[in-house]
């Protein structure tokens, strides 16, 4: 006699991942904030910036220009990079939550979470422009 198929993952199994997958989000957001911040400390040739005013940087305007400030370590696109990284860590919960759905064949949980990563999307497309 055979034991039952497991359909996918049990709801615990889910909960555990996305626990783990947000911790290590959090983590590597704040590292490199972190490291950011230490370079940029680390440059005392660094003007000082001025916070009465808001002033925006254009060259941390787009990912692209981000992820190659940071390559270069710059520490603003370094710092720049580990917000993105803070805000990319729910978008990857709920995409890891419909492939543990779709995984359990639950339809409902499934459609739930595409519409919950659709308007989560939008709004970051939407705000980006």
């Amino acid at each position: 006699m055979q034991p039952p198929s497991h359909p996918g993952p049990t709801d615990k199994e889910i909960d555990l991942s996305v626990a783990a997958m947000l911790r290590f989000g959090v983590t590597l957001a704040a590292v490199m904030v972190f490291i950011g911040g230490v370079l940029s400390l680390s440059h005392p040739s660094r003007a000082v910036p001025e916070y009465m005013h808001f002033h925006t940087n254009a060259a941390l305007s787009t990912i692209v220009s981000i992820l190659r400030g940071a390559f270069h370590l710059d520490p603003p696109s370094i710092i720049q990079f580990g917000l993105l990284l803070l805000i990319a860590t729910p978008v990857a919960r709920v995409v890891l939550c419909v492939v543990g759905f779709v995984r359990q064949r639950d339809r409902l949980y499934v459609a739930i979470s595409t519409a919950v990563l659709a308007i989560l999307l939008f709004s970051l497309i939407k705000a980006g422009r």
